[in-house]
Parts: structure tokens; sequence; C-alpha cells
């Protein structure tokens, strides 16, 4: 392993800790200030970055990455005014730091008030997507966390120019030096001694595939935030609106099919199924979806259509982002939960029926980050929620669950007063 790279990435954590002590003193009218020449610095910076982006572009296509991934990584004068856009949008969010989240005086006079704080420097891990490299730091910063970015080997050269702009203009505007930084290197070494340096980073976040949150996993000596797969459901309890159960079925797989808050597998009710199954198949298939499907739907479906493909045991633990989508029958709502609860990532899943006390039961006994009644689960979204930009949907537990905005970049402390109580007994 190269010393210059652990050498470079130690520095950066060092100069991290130090940019998120100035940072924790900046007003939110001047984190506000700061942002907004931001946008405007990136904006500024559309020449250079497009030309930083053209060789990414170019060296993907003698890669041969697919055209999804060739457009996923491209920038135009467009793309980087709607970046430039999204950080405004941040500033103009309310600024979650220093809000109290409870107070109260106890017996003996100490008042004591829980107060969010910014958790101090945040590592992030993120594949292709140069936008991420902007979204992810003017987050951390609005929320008075210093960022340590660090992007894929596909946009390099995107995320360098990106940073550069953001630090130029952020810093005539009065960021603290070294607040966003990003490592050069695209070496995979410079992964693991970010997730080692926990004597520098409070938390790191992975935003890609599920081969690079294990490794970061594996890796990390501090706290990670992460979301593994999106296997989302859908249920359509005996009693759903047939025209409903469909629109929210073909909208959940169909909008947008590459994300993790899209369908991947549709549990109707047996009561329901023979009616149900051909309005949706017809509407899906037509939309371009492939149906992996059990044998009860297959035999549902037989004279429908003949290119259903019968599901294997592996398609009900299947994140597909495309179109293809698994279904099944099952007797009753409890069965549902029951597939669920094995086959869910714990990620969005959703109930479509009338039944307010179904959907309770629903609701109250699948055990992930966002249940919906009666609603597709695309809206798993941090924007969607009403929270503004996202920095990605956590499927763990602690500390932050489901679209994580900036209140979920924040930390807390108690600010104790007293005036003069000690725990001695005087005499």
């Amino acid at each position: 392993m190269s010393q210059d790279i652990k050498d470079t990435v130690l520095q950066m954590g060092a100069q991290a800790v130090e940019a998120a002590r100035g940072l924790s003193k900046l007003s939110s009218d001047e984190k506000n200030r700061i942002l907004l020449a931001m946008a405007d610095g990136l904006v500024a910076a559309t020449e250079p970055i497009v030309a930083a982006n053209t060789k990414d572009i170019s060296a993907g296509e003698a890669k041969g990455l697919s055209r999804a991934m060739l457009d996923r990584l491209r920038l135009d004068s467009d793309r980087i005014a709607a970046i430039a856009d999204s950080i405004r949008q941040v500033a103009n969010l309310p600024d979650p730091v220093g809000e109290t989240l409870d107070e109260w005086t106890q017996p003996n006079g100490i008042a004591i008030r829980k107060m969010r704080v910014p958790i101090g420097v945040i590592g992030i891990i993120f594949e292709s997507r140069p936008n991420v490299t902007s979204d992810a730091a003017v987050l951390c910063f609005k929320s008075g966390n210093a960022t340590i970015l660090r992007g894929g080997s596909e946009a390099i050269h995107s995320n360098c120019a990106i940073a550069a702009a953001l630090q130029d203009s952020g810093k005539a505007a009065g960021l603290p030096d070294h607040a966003i930084q990003l490592i050069p290197f695209t070496d995979r070494e410079s992964v693991q001694h970010l997730a080692e340096m926990d004597q520098h980073l409070d938390l790191i976040i992975p935003r890609g595939g599920k081969g690079l949150i294990e490794t970061v996993v594996s890796m990390a000596r501090m706290p990670v935030i992460k979301h593994y797969d999106g296997i989302c459901h859908t249920y359509v309890h005996h009693d759903a609106d047939l025209q409903m159960a469909v629109d929210i079925t073909v909208d959940a797989k169909t909008q947008k099919p590459s994300v993790c808050n899209a369908l991947e597998t549709l549990l109707v009710h047996r009561d329901i199924a023979p009616t149900f199954l051909p309005k949706a198949a017809e509407a899906l298939r037509a939309a371009g979806v492939e149906l992996r499907v059990d044998e009860a739907t297959l035999e549902i479906l037989s004279g429908e259509t003949d290119d259903l493909v019968r599901a294997q045991p592996e398609d009900w633990d299947a994140e597909y982002l495309d179109l293809i989508l698994a279904v099944k029958v099952v007797n009753d709502m409890a069965e549902a939960i029951d597939h669920i609860h094995v086959h869910s990532s714990q990620h969005s899943d959703c109930i479509v029926t009338p039944d307010q006390a179904a959907a309770e039961e629903f609701m109250a006994s699948v055990d992930s980050a966002a249940v919906f009644w009666n609603v597709s689960t695309r809206f798993s979204d941090g924007e969607e929620f009403g929270f503004g930009a996202e920095i990605g949907i956590s499927t763990d537990k602690l500390h932050a669950r489901g679209p994580m905005a900036l209140p979920e970049l924040c930390s807390y402390k108690y600010l104790v007063v007293g005036d003069g109580q000690t725990k001695t007994v005087k005499t």
C-alpha cells in the first residue's frame, strides 16, 4: 500500500477536524450566503466542469460503460445549472443546528436542554454520478459538518472540477479551509484508509452498489449509515380498488425502475387475484415489464399471455432495478407480512386497501423504514416527504432511518445549567 496515499488521507482527516471547529461557529445566515456563492461559482465554472466531464465520458466509452451509466455520468450546462439550483434549495432549508429538541428543569433546580449539533467530520464514498459531489458536500456543510469525499474512478475529473468550484467560490464567501475535501486518488486503498481513520472521522456513508457498501462496512472503524438493497413490496388486499391497485403497481415499477424505491415484488390476495392480475398484467406488459410469477399467478394468467417467466427462489430476494417484477399470490395478509419479513430489505413496502384496520395492522407489523398505505413506494424520498434534499435512504435503524435529510446529519448534546448544585451533601 502506498504510504503517500495513506499520509494524504490522514492529513485530510486532521484538516477536516480543524475545519469542523470553524464550521460550528458559522451562523445560519453565513452558511446560506456561502451556499449561494457556491451555486453561483458552480455555474461560473461550467466550461471547465464540462471539459473535465468530457474526459470522463471518453474514458467511460473506451471502457464500454452502458448507455445508462454514461447518461448518469454526463454533465452539460443544463445539468450543472440544475445542480446549482439544488444548492440554492439547500440554502433555503431550515438550519437544524442549534435547534432545541427538549428542555426541562430537575427538582434540584438544574436546567437541562437537549440541542441539535453537527456530527463533526463525515466521509462519503460514492460511485458514478458526479452531482453527488455537490449534493453531499452542501448538505454536510449546511448541517455544520466537514466532509471528505471519495468518488468513483469513472467520474474523477468531473468530481475534481466540481469540488474545486465549490471550494474556491465558497472560500471567497467565508468557507473555512478544508471544510470540503475530495480525495484525488481512485486507488481502492484510499477507501480503506478513510474507513480506518476513526481518529478523525465520526461517520462514514457509502453510496453505491452492494459490493461497495459491504466493503466499507467490513473495514470501517466508525459508525456507517448505509442502505443495502431496495427490495420493495406492494401487497394488494382482497378489498382493494382494482384501478387504484393497478395504478400504484405500474407507477411503483415503471416510473423509474432503476432506483432503490422502485417496486420489485407484487403480492396479491388470493380472493382478488383472478380479477386483478389480468388487469395488472396487461398494464405492466404495455409498459414493457417482464413478469416472474409463482405457480398460482401462472395458472391465472396462462390464457392471458404466453411470455411469463416462472419465478425462482432467488427472485423473491432480487433488486432488479429494471423492468422486471416478481409476482406472488398469498392466502391472506398474514402470509404477505410473513413474506415481507423474510424477503424485504426494510426499505419501503405498501398495502393497497380501503380497510383502515387492515392497513393499520399491516403498517404496524411490517418493519421497514417507510410503510405506505395506498401510495406508490416511489414517494419514499426526502423531497417527497418535504425534507428538501437528502443524502440518501438508510435501511439501518440507528441513528438514521429512511430518507436522510439535514437533521439526520446531526447529533445532539445536553446543555446543563445550575447555580452551584453539587452531589456532595453538605452537613
